[in-house]
């Protein structure tokens, strides 16, 4: 495998890496400043520093929850695609590589009745969090999949 291969191979991942490395940068400067701040006499540099304390404590909070989750859909993904049950990408596309909405939306009934089917079924939550998402309904993409790995991981609300 050639590096050309493999950076689109893991393009994602290294994107993934990138962002993360550029966040945990951003984090502890942020926390550097805010602890000079805490450090000044004066009580609005220290109120400042305070609150300034909270944007990496918020920053390092939703770059845990954002990387599990992407941690538990891979596994989830995987999972699927050993016991054969990964939906098939076979949409047609326009030029420019986007799935064509119409062919999205004609598919996504059946994996919408699948999932009222079986609604204590992982795999049929998966697999309508990756029809919403073809269909271009990210908040529900995300929705579902959040569900579909409380499924996973055992505890269904």
């Amino acid at each position: 495998m050639g590096a050309l291969d493999f950076l689109k191979q893991h393009r994602v991942k290294i994107g993934v890496v990138f962002v993360t490395v550029l966040l945990a940068f951003w984090l502890v400067v942020a926390l550097q400043r805010s602890v000079l701040l805490l450090t000044d006499p004066e009580p609005v540099a220290k109120a400042l520093g305070v609150a300034y304390l909270l944007l990496p404590l918020i920053g390092a909070w939703a770059l845990i929850r954002e990387l599990s989750f992407g941690a538990q859909t891979e596994r989830m993904a995987s999972a699927l695609h050993t016991e054969g049950g990964l939906p098939v990408d076979d949409l047609p596309r326009t030029p420019a590589g986007r799935i064509v909405r119409e062919a999205a939306d004609a598919q996504f009934p059946a994996y919408q009745a699948d999932a009222e089917a079986n609604p204590d079924d992982w795999r049929s939550w998966f697999r309508l969090s990756c029809a919403y998402d073809a269909a271009g309904d990210r908040t529900r993409a995300r929705r579902s999949m959040r569900h579909a790995a409380k499924l996973f991981r055992g505890r269904a609300a």
